[in-house]
């Protein structure tokens, strides 16, 4: 299109698209642009532009779409329900939660080193959970099969596999040490797994270069997130701009790398504490003189090896003034390897001959559960103080629960963590110990640790104190849904009334509410979870035995209760991992089931991985670069006008895209979003990345926006920006859901209570992106292009592929 054929009135002729992003769950382009016929035009499988075949040359034939933009889709759903390896991610859920805490930080002015500790916090209760994980694998591997069940005969007999392990045979593998460095390669190559998916996928998802390289600036002392970030970029040095507007914020390779190599090594020197510690135990009982001196200093390079992981994971946070691209090659090489190398000193040590040494018990110097219990305690309660500082400072009414999101998202995935490794251990045992039961039979193996058992007795009660809050939740939209009938019916007063409508749409409108009640639930059960948490190390700690035996000789109802709660506890770990399994085999097999466990990735994965490496992907880091890239290159070579439409996920999309633009593209893209989570979950959950301060600046940096939601709508809501100045509200809202209450001329069948779907149905999503449009400016003038171009284009769009 030459500039020639650019109408001189925007508003009829100009150049305009409508770039459409879907929202969670995915939506095929098909459905996005109502036609089955969709050509992609830019992108790979994973996440592409798409149009209809009609509108591939749409800029050459201006004239076709006088008054109306062309339509685009951005299909990005792929990055997150693909393949079946993503079923794997599943095992992924306490990372990726833990991972969200970090971007919890409430939104506060100064306290520089508050800031900085809480990231530093957050670091390091994702640094447990690595350590978490590996030491369930080393529970299981080496704890109850090989030197429990190998070295029960009773056990072996049932198991022809472990036969060559059994000290009956004398084999070179029936000394418990070798047992125990067979049994290693099991965590060992789930810690490489996890290096291995964590470096991968970084190369597929995270390494994408946003359009524009702009010099860093000097961060702006006493601002938010200067403690961390600091000033980025942009067109005006002096302006300080939001963390989702810097240079930086969606390319953080190095302090993923750097924390790639410490939590691999970390999951490295836990299998080889495991190794070294049972050893260790055996040779000061029987006078090992040598070995017992090789132990002593392997397990002090092991506690240096840990305070090299402490300080890398300690020692620098994220850097978003510029793109950090730069990696710490020595470290990121030497310290996994440093670690694997001590690893290996583990096996041989371990596996260096013992003649006299019999497996008995549980493995000795298993401490690894209680000790991380406690640190995780430790670091929430810390967590919580430091939270509870930087909201005092800055408070805000709409931040959930006053700034303590954070610490309680990190408590969820704590307990998360603690239920899935328990869960594990526990089926396990139960395995492997067949009709006999632990620690009671002869012949039958010990069981887990104890620890386990007073976690998984303390789930009950949590359940039943869960029951409180949903009872008063429930009783609560009951008597909202009463409340909301008259307005419901005054609403519709042209109309006949209809009790069971009226019940319809009420109730639809009192559910859509309890959203605004999450943070009382999740306060909740994290502050239970914490207090249970303690409780069960404080009473396996003092007792040493299961709950249930720990109560023997009291009250006959506490006996009772014990019994109890720990007979349904393990029912209850053991089906939370069953359920896991099946989950993610049917998602393996299943694509439907794949985009269901996808639509919490679309959730969870949309931030940077910031504090844990081996949290499933961040899309965001793709898919932001990708509309940054094509809202840029389409403005660039046309000069047009651009409406960015997202719906639910994909106005936070949207909006972060429009934050990493220059000034000059900011101006010329309208922002039209629907079904918005932009403040009712991301500015009350993520407040100091989308605050109200940062959402009404937002509002001043593109050309115009409007917001439509309804009252049905249980994720989206108002974004709460005020009218300022010639600017007006950007909130249109509530819609009228459903559009018509009983059957008319012009609806004769029930119009379809909408809620979260299907804005565009509502006459009043047209009529607000034709008022965008016309409050764009006027088209700029692109620039020059040979006369080659258009037959390039044309030969492009016959291919169903275009350059832009």
């Amino acid at each position: 299109m030459s500039p020639e054929t650019l109408d001189p009135d925007p508003r009829s002729d100009g150049a305009a698209l409508e770039l459409l992003v879907h929202g969670v769950g995915g939506a095929t382009p098909q459905k996005m642009l109502d036609d089955p016929r969709t050509v992609r035009i830019t992108g790979d499988e994973t996440a592409a532009v798409y149009r209809r075949t009609d509108d591939v040359d749409a800029e050459l034939h201006p004239e076709r779409y006088r008054g109306r933009p062309v339509p685009e889709a951005y299909c990005w759903s792929n990055l997150t329900s693909g393949n079946g390896s993503r079923a794997l991610w599943l095992l992924l859920l306490p990372f990726m939660v833990v991972n969200l805490a970090h971007w919890m930080r409430p939104a506060t002015k100064g306290l520089g080193r508050s800031q900085r500790l809480y990231g530093v916090l957050v670091r390091l209760v994702a640094l447990t959970l690595t350590v978490l994980l590996t030491a369930a694998a080393c529970e299981v591997a080496l704890d109850l099969t090989a030197w429990q069940c190998a070295g029960s005969a009773r056990c072996v007999a049932d198991r022809s596999w472990l036969g060559f392990l059994s000290p009956e045979r004398h084999g070179w593998w029936s000394q418990p040490g070798r047992r125990l460095a067979l049994a290693a390669v099991v965590p060992t190559a789930l810690v490489v797994l996890l290096w291995y998916l964590s470096h991968r996928t970084w190369s597929a998802y995270e390494a994408q270069r946003p359009p524009t390289d702009e010099p860093a600036a000097n961060p702006a002392p006493g601002t938010e997130g200067a403690a961390d970030e600091g000033r980025a970029a942009s067109d005006d040095p002096v302006t300080v701009r939001p963390a989702l507007g810097r240079p930086g914020f969606w390319y953080g390779r190095r302090l993923v790398a750097r924390l790639r190599a410490a939590h691999t090594a970390a999951g490295f020197l836990t299998v080889a504490a495991a190794l070294t510690s049972a050893a260790t135990d055996h040779d000061r009982g029987a006078d090992g003189g040598t070995l017992g001196l090789l132990g002593l200093l392997l397990q002090a390079t092991l506690a240096g090896c840990t305070a090299v992981v402490l300080w890398v994971v300690c020692g620098r946070g994220r850097s978003e003034r510029k793109r950090d691209g730069s990696l710490d090659q020595l470290l990121i090489s030497a310290l996994p390897a440093t670690a694997l190398g001590a690893l290996a000193l583990a096996v041989v040590y371990a596996a260096w001959s013992r003649p006299g040494w019999v497996s008995t018990g549980g493995l000795p110097g298993n401490l690894s559960f209680l000790v991380l219990a406690l640190a995780q305690i430790a670091l929430i309660v810390a967590l919580v103080v430091t939270a509870h500082l930087l909201h005092r400072r800055a408070p805000h009414p709409r931040i959930a629960m006053r700034g303590l999101g954070g610490p309680a998202v990190a408590m969820l995935a704590c307990a998360l963590g603690g239920v899935m490794t328990g869960g594990v251990a526990q089926r396990v045992a139960d395995w492997l110990d067949g009709d006999a039961t632990p620690g009671t039979s002869e012949g039958a193996i010990v069981g887990p640790p104890v620890l386990l058992s007073w976690q998984a007795s303390v789930i009950p009660v949590l359940l039943v104190l869960l029951l409180i809050p949903v009872a008063v939740l429930g009783v609560r939209t009951v008597r909202a849904a009463r409340r909301l009938a008259p307005l419901v019916e005054r609403e519709y007063e042209k109309e006949t009334p209809d009790p069971l409508r009226t019940r319809q749409v009420a109730g639809a409108r009192a559910r859509a509410a309890l959203t605004d009640y999450a943070p009382r639930l999740v306060g909740v059960v994290s502050g239970a979870s914490l207090v249970l948490g303690a409780g069960a190390v404080a009473g396996s700690w003092l007792s040493g035995q299961v709950p249930g035996e720990a109560a023997e000789g009291t009250d006959s109802f506490v006996e009772s209760v014990a019994d109890t709660a720990q007979s349904i506890g393990s029912w209850l770990v053991g089906l939370g991992f069953l359920f896991f399994v099946t989950w993610g085999r049917r998602a393996y097999r299943d694509a439907s089931a794949r985009r269901t466990i996808g639509i919490l990735w679309d959730v969870g994965t949309f931030w940077p991985r910031a504090a844990h490496p081996f949290a499933p992907p961040c899309y965001a880091e793709r898919a932001v670069p990708d509309l940054t890239w094509r809202i840029v290159s389409w403005t660039g070579r046309t000069g047009g006008r651009l409406v960015l439409s997202g719906h639910s996920q994909g106005s936070v999309l949207a909006a972060a895209a429009v934050w990493q633009l220059r000034s000059v593209t900011r101006h010329r893209v309208a922002l039209l979003t629907y079904g918005s989570p932009l403040e009712r979950l991301y500015g009350r959950w993520f407040p100091a990345y989308f605050g109200a301060e940062q959402l009404a600046q937002l509002s001043k940096e593109v050309h115009c926006w409007r917001n439509l939601w309804r009252s049905t709508d249980p994720i989206g809501g108002p974004v709460r920006v005020p009218e300022d100045g010639d600017r007006p509200e950007v909130d249109r809202g509530p819609l009228k859901d459903p559009l018509a209450y009983s059957r008319t001329v012009l609806h004769p069948l029930p119009e379809p209570i909408l809620g979260h779907s299907d804005y565009q149905a509502d006459p009043v999503f047209a009529e607000e992106r034709a008022a965008l449009l016309d409050r764009l400016p006027p088209a700029a003038v692109p620039a020059q292009r040979t006369e080659k171009e258009p037959q390039e284009q044309r030969a492009q769009g016959s291919s169903g592929r275009s350059s832009a």
